[in-house]
């Protein structure tokens, strides 16, 4: 059953924390001294090599124009980003996460208005709004990523077990695979925490999707049922042994480690990390597995889905007409095909064509399944998007789930818009 890789969890995200930690990196070997330099801004280290690759045949093609990686791990990203966008010396393209960090940097206007550009035609038009404003497009999500547990479907065809379809399965199903003396879900809670999989744990429990719009205005509290079940399952996960111990500790390096050790037959995150699996363990099969936390009759969605990695250009850049070249040079089919196959990403580009095996296997999410946009990120402000998550951690770490949809409340009334 397992396949013990013997992976030494301080080093196998060597690469990955490399390349987050990266901080500048230059695209080809162009000597053109009056060339323009650029700078990309964004967070996604583990595809630096993928992009210097992409970044030199942009400037064997544009060799007026170089471009200059910029890359900070995503929570700093989305801490300090528009700090320095408003500087104007880095991020003359970059990228923004949708809900709060998008809505702040629209609000001070950094987003350069794209509405006119030819390249918006390249992208699916039905996958980018979330980067539109009154009929205005700031910025194109270049990512479609499915955020709820991968899983390996290879260990549950060898155990006999079926995708759950309801909450009652999935407890039958978790319990099988604690006797089988393999952890259900391994949990990231160190660093990813539960900003990935609160969407899947609460899409059934409140299928409304303006449910958070509505608790900004105050028609909704985090007192009521649909946020309090959500806190009790997560409580359910814990008490069963579900997710292993010590899961608020654990970051995700070593919960990757779990899955392709075969030691935890899912990982709490979301489509992002499957490239990253198989690289550890090629033998893996893995799919995408949402929990169901509602009986199968009273199921609306199946998944989530996210349109996210936003380009756009800042508006207080002095390089704009090359900013804008290199964003539509990453909307080139062919472009982005490379992309999506060498970091295992689908994407909102027309006519990509997935090569990769996870790809192909998991592309019937897009038309197929009736996912739901990631909930978390509707959530506008930051300090209630902060509560929120915090109810979970709270809830983890052995608080009553009502005392902690109470104490979350409380912020949320005291920042409400």
């Amino acid at each position: 059953m397992k396949k013990k890789l013997w992976l030494a969890t301080g080093t196998i995200g060597l690469g990955l924390v490399l390349g987050a930690c990266a901080g500048e990196s230059g695209g080809g070997s162009s000597e053109n001294g009056d060339a323009t330099q650029i700078s990309f801004m964004h967070w996604r280290g583990e595809d630096k090599a993928v992009l210097d690759e992409i970044i030199a045949d942009f400037e064997e093609a544009n060799p007026d124009i170089r471009v200059e990686q910029n890359i900070y791990p995503s929570d700093q990203y989305q801490a300090t980003a528009q700090r320095m966008l408003q500087e104007g010396s880095t991020g003359d393209v970059f990228t923004s996460f949708p809900g709060a960090q998008f809505e702040s940097i629209e609000s001070a206007g950094f987003f350069e208005d794209l509405s006119g550009e030819e390249f918006i035609s390249n992208f699916d038009e039905s996958l980018i709004t979330v980067g539109e404003r009154d009929g205005t497009q700031y910025a194109l999500p270049y990512q479609l990523v499915f955020n709820m547990p991968v899983y390996n479907k290879g260990m549950f065809d060898e155990l006999g077990l079926e995708v759950p379809k309801s909450w009652t399965e999935f407890q039958e199903m978790a319990d099988t695979l604690l006797e089988n003396d393999i952890t259900p879900i391994a949990f990231p809670g160190a660093d990813i925490g539960p900003n990935q999989f609160m969407n899947s744990m609460m899409m059934n429990n409140a299928p409304d999707e303006d449910v958070f719009e509505k608790l900004q205005n105050g028609e909704e509290s985090l007192t009521n049922e649909w946020w309090v079940k959500t806190l009790e399952d997560f409580k359910l996960l814990a008490d069963k042994g579900y997710i292993q111990d010590n899961a608020l500790g654990t970051n995700q390096d070593s919960a990757m480690a779990m899955v392709a050790n075969e030691e935890a037959a899912m990982i709490a995150t979301g489509s992002y990390h499957m490239a990253s699996l198989i690289a550890l363990n090629p033998d893996l099969e893995l799919d995408l597995l949402a929990p169901i936390t509602v009986e199968e009759s009273e199921a609306t969605y199946e998944g989530i889905n996210t349109a996210t990695f936003m380009l756009a250009v800042n508006s207080n850049s002095e390089k704009k007409d090359q900013a804008k070249a290199f964003i539509d040079y990453l909307s080139q089919p062919e472009v982005a095909s490379k992309y999506a196959n060498e970091t295992g990403q689908h994407l909102t580009v027309n006519n990509v064509e997935y090569e990769s095996k996870e790809l192909k296997n998991t592309a019937y999410w897009i038309d197929e399944r009736k996912t739901r946009f990631q909930p978390r990120f509707l959530i506008t402000n930051a300090q209630i998007e902060g509560a929120v998550l915090s109810s979970i951690e709270n809830v983890l770490g052995g608080e009553d789930p009502m005392a902690a949809a109470e104490a979350a409340q409380q912020i949320v009334d005291e920042n409400r818009e």
